[in-house]
């Protein structure tokens, strides 16, 4: 019970951190886009792109961690460029008033993309967390007694599959991306059979 209060107050704490830098980060995002040049329905939306791609990116890398899967190169690129995007503006609108002023007015994108990390670090744990006590549970794996395909003979078995079907044989494209061979190589497989 402890652990879980501690976990819902943190992610209370970040979520509230995280609503008030947004609306901040955003005014400022908006007020930079503004005056230079852009302004109706394109100044208001520009500042979504950015931050919208911190979230994209960081969905992204909260799914393929909670599939055991390392996160995409570009997901993890989306998210740096993200950040570096909102908190260049944030830093751009209080430029004029010095350094100080540039550094009061990073604060808040710097705020939301720590606490939004912060959330996903929580989300990430409690996944392993949930995961670690699902295998507890769970029977141990039986060994499987079935010998795997290599690469090569699944491309062939599918090959020859696709001849006795209805309609035309699968392509040598389609094989080579879905088994991750060289085309050349399935054209080579198909030939030699």
């Amino acid at each position: 019970m402890t652990d879980r209060l501690i976990r819902i107050t943190t992610a209370l704490a970040v979520v509230a951190v995280a609503a008030v830098a947004a609306v901040i980060s955003y005014r400022h995002a908006y007020e930079l886009v503004h005056s230079h040049g852009e302004s109706g329905p394109t100044a208001r939306l520009v500042p979504f792109t950015v931050d919208g791609l911190i979230w994209a990116a960081s969905m992204v890398i909260l799914d393929a961690s909670r599939r055991r899967q390392s996160a995409p190169q570009l997901a993890k690129w989306s998210l740096a460029v993200g950040i570096v995007a909102t908190v260049g503006a944030n830093v751009a609108h209080g430029a004029s008033h010095g350094l100080i002023g540039a550094i009061v007015s990073a604060w808040p994108a710097l705020a939301l993309a720590g606490s939004f990390e912060l959330l996903m670090t929580l989300t990430r744990a409690a996944s392993r967390s949930e995961l670690a006590q699902g295998e507890d549970r769970t029977e141990p794996e039986q060994p499987h007694t079935e010998v795997e395909q290599t690469p090569e003979q699944a491309v062939l078995d599918e090959y020859q599959a696709s001849l006795n079907g209805p309609g035309r044989p699968v392509s040598q494209r389609y094989l080579a991306e879905k088994h991750g061979i060289d085309r050349r190589k399935v054209k080579q497989i198909i030939t030699n059979a």
